[in-house]
This record gives structure tokens, C-alpha cells and sequence, in this order.
């Protein structure tokens, strides 16, 4: 019950002297406030691009394979000048997977260039175009929002249609409905038939389909050379539920090594690329910045620190007298320490959850202006709050530790 009773009335003393010293209090606040938002803030961000960059890693399918000229990660073993003259993916490719794969559940051959897009007084320079095959839709995750998708006539046919993303959309029709009207792509116009759903931004600024626009590749014949060395073109492969994704690329390795004509000595000409080797690179970068941002954000909290102490060695020196007092009339050593303990505690976390309000304004307000669909997670407000505490005990110890140890006759007789 003593102790307490210690714990009660040594908070409330806290309490008393951050009300009646009021600048104080601003001084110490401001500091720490300054520390917690520069490392919580950090932090908010990293996580919010770890997870924009998972999220679309995670919609290209871990069990799709992607084979392409370039590799994603590259083979130290292999020149770079090689990998350059390498043949790029092509609609053969494509047909002799179709003809000869059978751990594949859906296969389609892609196509992405850039074109002006216009309609009526409305531009897009060098707009994305994205030529597609049957089986794009059965591979790419993506939602309609209005209108409809291609039809395999269309698909097949080539017809002058396409469908177009969010923000494709909002630029070039503004606030009419787009269904049915014509764009132009390279001179030809094509009729819209449909609208992705808004997928937003990423972490490394990756709209997703919001800015694309989706066209049969049998159309896009008619605008691109296909057979151009250098042309960004793929083949997306998705493995049957009861096949392993490394046996899937086993087979296409085979399949397209034999298509190409490539001798048992020789070299893949080509890449196959999978979601997993994206996300191993990408987890080797963010512990490196988040070393980085505690590296960062450690100093703003090392300077707030030394504020905390400061103002405090100033808070026992004014006291003083009241030390000796309190000491004089029974007092504890242990109730001077924890008197000064919690001050300092109280003064860090209070500026600790006034640095995490700061952060939750400026997400709310970036999220408005910019649509990110950035968060403060309850894990960095336990944190935020965790390291404030943490620092106004370490900050506060040596000042406390000072007082309890003081002498009662020497504090009374204390004087300025």
C-alpha cells in the first residue's frame, strides 16, 4: 500500500509542476515532439511503400511465370552486351508454348509501348498501350468498372477497341461516361468498351492499369513492329493448380529452347522472371533503409533526450529547497526518485503523442491531396509511444537519481 501510495502521490507532483511551469513544459514537449515525428514519420512511409510494392508484386501472381528478353535479377555470369542481342519474346513464342505446354493453365503473349492518345481537345503524350491475347485476363488480376472486357472476336479479330484505365479516363473524357466513344491511338480511332477499376498509386510510383490502355494485339500489329529486337514484349504463363511453378518453367525452358532452335551447348536467349525474385530484392532494400531511418530519426530523438535532461537538472535545481522539505517532513529517497522519474516520463510521452497526432494529420491530409492510402499502424503508435517512454526514463534518471540523493539540511538551507 506504501508503495503505491508513493507511485500516486509521486505522479501527481509531476503532474502539478508541468501545469504551474508551463514554458518549461512547452520547451521539453517540443523537443521530444520533434524526435517522434521525425522517426515515426519515417517509418510510416517505408511501410507504406513496402506495402504499395508488395501489393503489386502480390497482383502479378506468385504462380506466373513471366518470361521476357531482360531478366529481373541479373546473372553475374552473363554479359550485359549478350543479354542485348538476344532475340526479343514473339507471338512464335507464344504459339509454341500454346502448342506444345501442358503444365500451363492460361498462357498469353503481351505487348507495352507508347502512343499519343487523343480525343476531341484532350492529349496524352506517350501514353502506355498495352497489347494483349486471350488468357491476359485469366493471368493479370484487374477489375472492370465500367463497360466490359474484350470478347474473344474481338481478341482474335483485332477490331479497334480497348479498354482504359482510371486515370486514362478521368484525362481524356473528364466527367463524361466513355463508353462507346472513340479514341485515337497513332491516327486510328478506337472505340472504348471498357474502364478498369482505380488501383492507385504505389510505393515507387507505379499506377498499375489506372494509366494504361488495354488493345488486342492483333490490332496492335497495326501500330508497332512486333518484330523489333527491342520491343518490351512477355509471355505470362500461370502453372496448373497441381503443378509446381519451377517444373512450369522447366517445361517453357524446353519448349521454347527447342522453338528457337538453340543447340544443347548454347546459352538461353531469353528470361524467365517470377513475382518471389522481385520480393527477395525488395526485402534486402527495405532493411537497409529501415536501418537507415532508425540511424536518422536516433538523432532527433538523441537531441530531444538531452532537452528532456536538461530542462530537468533545471527542474531539480528550482526545487530544491521543496526536496529538502519533503525530505525533512519523511520523505523517501524513492519518492524523490519517482517524483522526478515520472515528470520526465510524462513530459517525453505526452511530446511523443503530440509528434504521432502530427504524423496523423499529415497522412489524412497526403491521403486527400494525393490519394496514397497512407496509415500510421497501430504497431508505430505503440512503438512512437514505447521510445518516448523509454527515452524520458533514461533522460530523467540521472536528474532524479541527483535529487533523491540530495541532503535534507543542505537542500532546506538552499538558496539562489
Amino acid at each position: 500500500m506504501i508503495f503505491f501510495r508513493l507511485i500516486k502521490e509521486g505522479f501527481l507532483f509531476a503532474v502539478n509542476s508541468i501545469i504551474v511551469n508551463k514554458l518549461r513544459t512547452f520547451l521539453s514537449l517540443f523537443g521530444i515532439t520533434i524526435g517522434i515525428f521525425a522517426i515515426i514519420s519515417v517509418f510510416t512511409v517505408l511501410d507504406w511503400m513496402e506495402k504499395s510494392i508488395k501489393d503489386s508484386i502480390a497482383s502479378l501472381g506468385d504462380d506466373v511465370l513471366y518470361v521476357q528478353k531482360f531478366p529481373w535479377s541479373f546473372d553475374p555470369n552473363i554479359a550485359w552486351w549478350d543479354i542485348i542481342s538476344w532475340p526479343a519474346i514473339s507471338l512464335d513464342d507464344y504459339e509454341a508454348i500454346l502448342r506444345n505446354s501442358t503444365k500451363s493453365e492460361a498462357a498469353a503473349f503481351s505487348v507495352i509501348f507508347n502512343r499519343n492518345l487523343k480525343h476531341r481537345d484532350n492529349a496524352v503524350n506517350d501514353a502506355y498501350i498495352w497489347g494483349v491475347t486471350e488468357g491476359f485476363e485469366d493471368i493479370r488480376s484487374f477489375e472492370i468498372s465500367r463497360g466490359r472486357y474484350f470478347s474473344p472476336y474481338e481478341l482474335i479479330g483485332g477490331q479497334r477497341v480497348c479498354v482504359i484505365g482510371a486515370v486514362t479516363a478521368e484525362t481524356m473524357f473528364e466527367d463524361t461516361d466513355p463508353i462507346g466513344k472513340s479514341l485515337t491511338i497513332s491516327d486510328k480511332k478506337t472505340r472504348v468498351i471498357g474502364v478498369f477499376k482505380k488501383e492507385g498509386q504505389g510505393g515507387i510510383s507505379d499506377s498499375g492499369m489506372d494509366e494504361m490502355t488495354v488493345i488486342p494485339v492483333n490490332y496492335a500489329k497495326r501500330i508497332v513492329n512486333l518484330r523489333n529486337p527491342f520491343i518490351n514484349s512477355n509471355l505470362m504463363l500461370k502453372a496448373r493448380e497441381d503443378i509446381a511453378v519451377q517444373e512450369l518453367g522447366d517445361e517453357v525452358t524446353m519448349v521454347l529452347r527447342a522453338a528457337r532452335r538453340l543447340q544443347p551447348d548454347e546459352e538461353n536467349n531469353f528470361s524467365i522472371n517470377r513475382a518471389s525474385l522481385l520480393t527477395q530484392g525488395f526485402e534486402s532494400v527495405f532493411a537497409g533503409i529501415n536501418i537507415g531511418g532508425w540511424i536518422i530519426g536516433g538523432f532527433s530523438i538523441l537531441v530531444g533526450g538531452f532537452g528532456i535532461a536538461n530542462i530537468m537538472f533545471v527542474s531539480v535545481r528550482e526545487r530544491t529547497h521543496i526536496i529538502g522539505i519533503q525530505m525533512a517532513l519523511g520523505a523517501k529517497r524513492a519518492f524523490i526518485l519517482f517524483q522526478f522519474l515520472y515528470e520526465s516520463m510524462l513530459l517525453s510521452v505526452v511530446g511523443g503523442i503530440l509528434g504521432l497526432l502530427f504524423i496523423l494529420i499529415g497522412t489524412g491530409v497526403v491521403n486527400y491531396i494525393w490519394e496514397l492510402n497512407m496509415h500510421l499502424t497501430a504497431a508505430n503508435i505503440f512503438l512512437g509511444v514505447l521510445i518516448s517512454a523509454a527515452i524520458g526514463v533514461i533522460a530523467g534518471y540521472a536528474p532524479a537519481y541527483a535529487a533523491s540523493r540530495m541532503n535534507p539540511v543542505d537542500a532546506i538551507g538552499f538558496s539562489f
